[in-house]
């Protein structure tokens, strides 16, 4: 698809509590300001003091939380309560969680595995670990079955104050998919996005905002779940055709089978604080390799220097730990510094939302 040369500023979007309305209740509006770089859609949220919070790393606080979380009697209950937290705060906020993994569980999504499953895949082993206090990680249909309206509970996190989900997609979501359009309008050798390439692409949210975004290009989403790879596929079955139909790829990321320079822009949302600092170079080589002379690169994941993060309450940041083994060396990671040693250049960081990042990079021409 090809990019209009000719918009080189993008709004801002975030969202600010406003005076209460004729009812006698608060609503939330948005706000939108012009950027004309990452470095300023960045400014419109607020960073906290430190590089990364004090219970993560290797500071004394995440070393406390860390041998709390290693004695397993108490590491099944902080699974089980951080599990029960993320229902109950989605629930209030509208998401019918139970509900939804209900309907995908209850539906004809298991016919997808077949023609998804690589059953050659040696999965690696980081990703057997037990993530999202699943005892089977992501290969599971309750992590699958789960998975959107646990994606839509992060995106009403990060957006507090705006009044449904899809206003809180527009900021988390819109804010993402300009630092892409920008990055590349302004660094990339051609306007034209032909080839996508979506890394860890889950149950598909990202895929699909990608393919909305630019409906021309060919996508593709990949991932190491065969079960979150099969409810993309059935949900986006149900969604009716496109001109371009998503391609679904049951992958490992680190070595995923496609030729060199298959693609104008690879993306990774979400995907490497689940990793560790190994697994995000490997990545990050394979992206590169596989990204065209002026391809971009877009990482979207937690920001160790967002101020909420940094000032999270222990009892939140401890059950969070719980259920993220690598969170540690994710935030320890010189993220910035591993995309430029792999030798992407133009490489931009920012705040996307109060909570996640968006680093933004080329292959040289």
């Amino acid at each position: 698809m090809a990019l209009s040369s000719h918009t080189h500023s993008f709004s801002v979007l975030s969202v600010s509590k406003t005076a209460e309305n004729g009812n006698g209740r608060r609503r939330a509006r948005m706000v939108v300001k012009m950027a004309a770089s990452t470095s300023e859609m960045a400014a419109a949220f607020e960073e906290g003091q430190l590089e990364r919070p004090k219970w993560s790393g290797k500071t004394p606080l995440s070393r406390l939380v860390g041998a709390l979380i290693a004695f397993k009697p108490l590491s099944s209950v902080l699974k089980l309560g951080a599990r029960q937290v993320l229902i109950r705060t989605a629930e209030k906020g509208d998401i019918p969680w139970r509900e939804m993994t209900k309907e995908i569980l209850e539906s004809d999504v298991y016919k997808e595995l077949e023609s998804i499953q690589n059953p050659s895949l040696v999965y690696p082993d980081y990703y057997l670990n037990p993530f999202h206090a699943y005892d089977e990680g992501n290969l599971s249909w309750l992590a699958a079955a789960e998975a959107e309206p646990a994606t839509m509970s992060m995106v009403r996190r990060a957006i507090p104050n705006a009044s449904t989900v899809d206003e809180a997609n527009q900021v988390v979501r819109g804010n993402w998919l300009q630092a892409i359009e920008q990055h590349h309008l302004q660094y990339s050798r051609t306007t034209n996005i032909r080839d996508i390439l979506d890394i860890g692409c889950s149950v598909g949210v990202s895929t699909r905002f990608l393919a909305d975004k630019f409906p021309s290009s060919n996508v593709t989403g990949l991932d190491l779940s065969p079960y979150f790879l099969s409810v993309a596929q059935y949900k986006e079955k149900k969604k009716g055709p496109r001109k371009n139909p998503i391609k679904w790829m049951h992958a490992n990321a680190e070595d995923t089978g496609f030729a060199p320079q298959s693609f104008d822009l690879v993306s990774i949302s979400y995907v490497f604080h689940e990793c560790p600092e190994r697994a995000i170079i490997n990545i990050l080589k394979e992206a590169f390799k596989l990204l065209r002379p002026g391809g971009t690169i877009v990482v979207s994941d937690q920001s160790p220097k967002s101020k909420i993060l940094q000032e999270m309450s222990p009892v939140l940041f401890t059950l969070l730990k719980s259920t993220e083994p690598f969170l540690d060396e994710y935030h320890l990671t010189d993220l910035e510094g591993r995309m430029k040693g792999v030798g992407f250049i133009n490489v931009q960081t920012g705040l996307t939302d109060p909570r996640h990042r968006t680093l933004t990079a080329t292959v040289p021409c």
